[in-house]
């Protein structure tokens, strides 16, 4: 069984991308939406959210965890993988794969605050955005968006390009999302960008990863199957929320 933990809603983009590799499987999602965002809180605050929210994973049976969010990731992973006797698959952002495409030399990230100053992060940036200038900010308001269910229009165009903006104006023509709440905003941020940048979502490469392990580990089901194959709603998976369901019942019905 497959556990998937985030802030709030911004996790099932990742479990959508999951899903579509791993259809027979079954889940349980937690959306720590009472203590969402996660991006100003401290790493201590984080961790220790992160060692409640794996405690009633591995209670529901949880044997392998996704670490949906790139905040936690940074700030409770190394802490989770040295506690507990399970695997876990964390989010990183692509910083790789859009210093290898970029055509102008440019590459934007968008992020929480929490994930830009985490060593985590300058490690990856500084070990392959050599050669490359990378332009930083934060997603401000991001994240407020998706779980209000405010995923287009004028107040969504708006927030978005306050933060979007400079990294277009730097010159950026690859743009890394660092916050798994950021894929419900891409038609907007796309939008914005133009067609001549490419947004990248670090959730299928994060897929990709979880079933690699699964199958080193002989964690992979073959019974199950669901109706529609690769259907999120399809999937056999049970969603709980630290707060009130509203906003995560509101995304998953979207996907």
């Amino acid at each position: 069984m497959i556990g998937i933990f985030d802030s709030g809603a911004g996790g099932l983009s990742v479990y959508r991308e999951i899903v579509r590799l791993l259809p027979g499987e079954k889940y349980v999602y937690y959306s720590d939406n009472a203590h969402c965002p996660y991006g100003e809180k401290t790493r201590d605050y984080i961790i220790d959210r992160a060692r409640k929210i794996t405690d009633f994973l591995l209670g529901e049976g949880c044997d392998v965890i996704v670490v949906a969010c790139n905040t936690a990731t940074a700030a409770a992973i190394a802490t989770l993988r040295a506690e507990y006797d399970v695997p876990f698959i964390g989010m990183e952002p692509a910083v790789k794969q859009a210093a290898l495409h970029t055509r102008s030399g440019v590459v934007g990230v968008l992020a929480t605050a929490g994930t830009l100053k985490a060593d985590k992060y300058h490690d990856t940036r500084d070990r392959y955005a050599d050669g490359v200038e990378v332009v930083e900010r934060i997603g401000e308001g991001f994240v407020e968006l998706v779980e209000a269910g405010v995923l287009d229009g004028p107040e969504a165009e708006a927030v978005v390009g306050r933060s979007l903006r400079p990294l277009l104006d730097a010159g950026a023509d690859m743009v890394v999302l660092g916050c798994t709440h950021y894929p419900f905003l891409l038609p907007v941020i796309r939008r914005l960008a133009g067609p001549g940048v490419t947004v990248i979502d670090p959730a299928p490469a994060a897929a990709r990863h979880l079933l690699n392990v699964m199958k080193d580990r002989g964690l992979v089901r073959r019974d199950g199957q669901p109706t529609k194959i690769g259907d999120p709603k399809a999937a056999d998976i049970r969603l709980f929320s630290s707060g009130p369901r509203a906003a995560l019942e509101r995304i998953f019905s979207i996907l």
